[in-house]
């Protein structure tokens, strides 16, 4: 068991006044048998109110409504927590799945059908010849075997590249300029299983790193894709490992842009606002 402390600051400064809108935040751990949450919380100014509601993934998801104008937006995340999972590879796959090609049970189809279509399917034909180029599926081949591959090819051959800009690069463009930030690698390795028809989903998170310990650190994300045995595994396409007590998921979605930590608008100042975000992660 290893216990951690997440902290996550994340601040607007706007050049005047202006009226913040409604915002959205996933920034509470998912909770499970491998993840217990000691303790919470969460300081935000200026005045407002907050809602909490679990969503269609069953991610904790905090509604904020402002209570006045303001030219600043500081919310504060503080979670502590026990990770119980470490030993990624303690699980065993059912056995009609240990070997890839398989077909998930009709019973599990409906169900993963959403995580099975493509996010990207101008891509599909980039994929197709990127994934028989790269000689990565080979015949009757162990599906753990597939999926760890193709997780150490993207974090050995692609150079990582902090983007400060919002949104996520197409699988083609990631391709294309042989780089990009953890969010786009997770994108890639999502398109890459859908197109080998195994289900797989977006995680937005957290990773403990000798990095993240000094603070100054982000988000980080990876995916997870559905083995018919253990169920969902997650695989950091970024870092090349299967996900274990170092990564603490947030929120899962089947689309790379759906899970964002902080979403919102406001009304007022043309001007952009400066943003600063400090994430650290440390051990109790």
């Amino acid at each position: 068991m290893q216990a951690l402390r997440v902290s996550h600051l994340t601040k607007y400064t706007f050049a005047n006044f202006v009226t913040l809108q409604p915002h959205q935040l996933m920034l509470r751990p998912r909770e499970g048998h491998d993840i217990r949450i000691l303790s919470s919380r969460l300081e935000i100014s200026p005045a407002h109110s907050v809602r909490w509601h679990r969503d269609v993934y069953n991610n904790s998801v905090a509604t904020v409504n402002f209570e006045a104008a303001a030219n600043r937006l500081s919310i504060n995340s503080e979670v502590t927590l026990e990770h119980y999972d470490e030993d990624p590879l303690d699980f065993v796959v059912a056995d009609y799945a240990v070997h890839y090609p398989f077909r998930y049970q009709p019973r599990e189809e409906g169900d993963l059908a959403p995580c099975l279509a493509p996010n990207y399917p101008a891509d599909h034909g980039t994929l197709n010849d990127w994934l028989n180029d790269s000689g990565l599926v080979q015949h009757d081949m162990q599906t753990y075997v597939l999926l760890d591959r193709l997780t150490q090819w993207i974090a050995n051959n692609f150079s990582y590249r902090m983007r400060e800009e919002p949104g996520v690069q197409s699988p083609g463009e990631t391709l294309a300029l042989g780089s990009g930030s953890c969010r786009d690698f997770a994108a890639l390795f999502m398109e890459a299983c859908k197109q080998l028809q195994l289900a797989c989903r977006f995680v937005s998170g957290y990773l403990h790193a000798p990095s993240t310990e000094v603070g100054n650190g982000s988000t980080h994300a990876w995916a997870e894709v559905y083995l018919p045995g253990p169920g969902w595994k997650g695989f950091d396409p970024t870092i090349g490992e299967l996900t274990a007590n170092r990564h603490i998921p947030v929120a899962v979605a089947r689309h790379p842009e759906w899970a964002p930590p902080v979403a919102g608008s406001f009304v007022g100042s043309a001007q952009t606002p400066r943003l600063t975000v400090d994430v650290q992660v440390s051990p109790l």
